[in-house]
């Protein structure tokens, strides 16, 4: 893959450049640059966070799941990224793994009913 400007500048500009391809639905081009990002900073939440979501949106669902996870081990009360990951796995068939992570989101955000 030849490198292009996508993958320069200081990290805050490619953090706002990842965002600007993630809102006009250029995924692989935001994945491309988050990354990168991700690379350099393992322990940060939102680029990876932000990943996750490039990936479950062009249906890597694999690669969404395993960058969900992470963030979970960082911050295990992030609830959208409970939320994503039940949908990724629901999405890949996994439906009974997938209740546990979405009912933990909705109780985080105060949806939680416990008749269901």
């Amino acid at each position: 893959m030849n490198d292009t400007y996508y993958e320069f500048g200081t990290a805050a500009e490619r953090w706002d450049r990842a965002q600007m391809f993630f809102g006009a639905k250029e995924y692989m081009t935001a994945a491309r640059i988050l990354e990168g990002l991700v690379a350099e900073v393992p322990e940060q939440v939102a680029p990876r966070l932000l990943l996750a979501r490039t990936y479950y949106h062009s249906a890597r669902l694999g690669k969404a799941e395993t960058e969900l996870r992470a963030v979970l081990e960082r911050d295990p009360v992030e609830h959208y990224a409970r939320l994503m990951l039940g949908r990724t796995l629901e999405r890949q068939g996994r439906s009974a793994e997938a209740a546990g992570h979405l009912r933990m989101a909705a109780a985080f955000t105060g949806d939680f009913d416990p008749e269901n």
